[in-house]
């Protein structure tokens, strides 16, 4: 520091202009004409073209990793028969209700090891012979809180359901 320049005291609302320096000693007077005593290490220069040439280094935000289990979008199981097999007109109806049902538990099973919160079913509207296999198999099931993804359950096509 030196005569001429601006300074502000650490911790406490004074500044002003230095007008002379003894060893550690900075005197400086105030903007009311008030002259002040404080050791170098209690002031700080005030000094506009201080930050001048630092360069601003914009870093990305860091971004935070999600584990499954606690991801929003839920797990979507598509019981639709063509999206389970690769032949679907080769089964017959008892034998396709039967795959959908074991992939259903497969499927229930796989989330509770994994600790998903949240599945989604699709059934589809049909004549409802699906949809009551699978509300039938999510009534049996324990820990486990279901209910159909739209307002109007004659017209969803989804049920969604919430691990315990």
């Amino acid at each position: 520091m030196k005569i001429g320049d601006k300074v502000s005291v650490v911790d406490e609302d004074l500044s002003g202009v230095v007008t002379s320096v003894n060893g550690n000693i900075v005197v400086f007077k105030d903007e009311y004409g008030f002259t002040h005593q404080y050791p170098k290490e209690k002031l700080v220069p005030k000094s506009s073209d201080l930050y001048e040439n630092i360069k601003i280094v914009k870093k990305a935000e860091p971004k935070k990793n999600i584990s499954k289990k606690h991801q929003k979008n839920a797990l979507v199981l598509d019981l639709h028969f063509h999206n389970l097999v690769k032949n679907p007109n080769d089964y017959d109806s008892f034998e396709r209700l039967f795959i959908q049902k074991e992939r259903l538990l497969e499927t229930l099973n796989f989330c509770r090891k994994n600790h998903l919160k949240r599945l989604e079913i699709v059934h589809g509207i049909g004549d409802g012979v699906l949809q009551r296999m699978v509300l039938d198999v999510l009534e049996s099931q324990a820990g486990l809180d279901f209910y159909n993804k739209e307002i109007l359950h004659h017209q969803s096509g989804a049920v969604m359901i919430e691990f315990h």
